[in-house]
């Protein structure tokens, strides 16, 4: 693909190979790459492949060729480089730790000692039904460093209770939450050491010059977190734009196990790019 010319726009796609990208990942992914297209931009794949246990070889050869047959092209991304090496998320552990060890001396995060189960019982519900992460109720907010070192324990934000994180969203427009009420303290780096979706994704977007974030509608809330994370960091925020979740015919949001929908078996069967996009 060739490199675009006079255009500070840079977007992205972002795929985790945990299993077979379906239609709605690529509807979301096409949404991107025409806004990139139409402002001249570069588009670059990120491969977030930081789940150990469910990122695999197979699956993320399956992504880039699927995502080819689909049609899309990216300027910049593990298979063909670029000057934001390296694209797999794998290979920036050092970048995520540096970030870490920032919000650890200027006192943003704190250990966490809390099990699944005890987050289970104590826990208020998540703010939305998209939203996984429920609101932690701070049990372990004055829990120090030193209290924890022989412990198994993950790093959690402190987010400022009754801030409002407001922004605009080049797709849903005005949006306002509420820290403490609408999301709470979340995790920065897991217990199995390894770096949280909301820290990799902030530090990425930033190292990478994001401008702006294409991404689906369940994140809307993440977008929140992000925004806390990014002047904790002293980062430059992107622009975001949320799309709509796509659905199967009982209304169920799409996910990776819904296969019949996966481009893998779309395409096995015969379907053709331009029908499936047409269907839109």
């Amino acid at each position: 693909m060739n490199l675009p010319k006079n255009s500070t726009y840079r977007g992205r796609i972002a795929p985790s190979p945990t299993g077979y990208l379906h239609l709605g990942h690529a509807r979301t992914f096409w949404t991107a790459q025409q806004r990139a297209t139409a402002a001249g931009g570069v588009l670059l794949l990120r491969n977030e492949d930081l789940d150990r246990a469910r990122c695999k070889p197979e699956f993320v050869s399956a992504m880039l060729e699927d995502l080819r047959w689909f049609g899309f092209e990216w300027h910049e991304g593990p298979d063909v480089g670029g000057p934001f090496n390296p694209y797999n998320q794998s290979e920036r552990y050092s970048i995520y730790r540096e970030a870490l060890e920032k919000l650890e001396r200027a006192g943003f995060i704190y250990p966490c000692i809390c099990s699944r189960k005890d987050l289970q019982a104590a826990a208020r519900a998540p703010h939305a039904e998209d939203d996984n992460e429920p609101i932690y109720p701070g049990t372990c907010r004055e829990l120090r460093k030193s209290e924890v070192e022989n412990r198994k324990f993950c790093w959690r934000f402190r987010v400022p209770d009754g801030e409002s994180v407001s922004f605009t969203d080049a797709n849903l427009g005005p949006q306002q939450f509420v820290a403490g009420k609408d999301f709470g303290d979340f995790v920065v780096w897991r217990t199995d050491d390894v770096p949280a979706y909301q820290l990799a994704c902030v530090v990425d977007d930033a190292a990478m010059q994001i401008t702006e974030a294409v991404r689906g509608a369940d994140l809307l809330v993440s977008t929140a977190r992000q925004r806390l994370l990014y002047q904790a960091l002293s980062l430059a925020i992107p622009q975001f734009y949320h799309c709509p979740l796509m659905t199967d015919e009982a209304g169920v949001r799409l996910a990776k196990r819904h296969e019949a929908l996966s481009l893998r078996r779309l395409r096995e069967a015969g379907k053709v790019p331009d029908d499936l996009r047409e269907a839109w």
